[in-house]
């Protein structure tokens, strides 16, 4: 019996990544980080800043996303997001003006709670990945 299912990631670009044979997927939802496996119960969630970590028979994937909205149903993942990088292939300056970027949010004064919790979620991933 296969165990793999579908995933689907997309941006307003394009139809970033589609792949039929993923055995996990680990989602950093605002519940916490995630495990999907094929025949997950149904779930909508919300995404924060943070690693999807794609687990697939034709190899592993990173990507750092910043936000989103996660949805399994029917073994099929859909991933809606509109930042999103594949953490493999970011070069060191990429992370670099990430990473300044997301700081420069975070030391903001104006901002409210919760962009201040995003802001410090962003700049915790980016100095793992970095």
């Amino acid at each position: 019996m296969s165990e793999e299912f579908k995933i689907e990631i997309v941006n307003p670009e394009k139809s970033f990544l589609v792949k039929e044979d993923v055995l996990e997927t680990v989602v950093p939802a605002f519940e916490g980080e995630m495990g999907i496996l094929k025949d997950h119960i149904s779930i909508i969630s919300f995404l924060k800043p943070g690693i999807i970590k794609i687990f697939s028979k034709s190899g592993n994937e990173n990507y750092y996303v910043e936000d989103g909205i996660v949805e399994f149903k029917n073994n099929s993942l859909s991933i809606l997001t509109s930042n999103i990088f594949n953490v493999a292939s970011l070069d060191k300056s990429k992370k670099e003006n990430l990473l300044k970027k997301a700081e420069e949010e975070a030391g903001k004064t104006d901002i409210s709670d919760q962009s201040k919790y995003l802001a410090d979620q962003k700049v915790q991933v980016l100095r793992l990945i970095n």
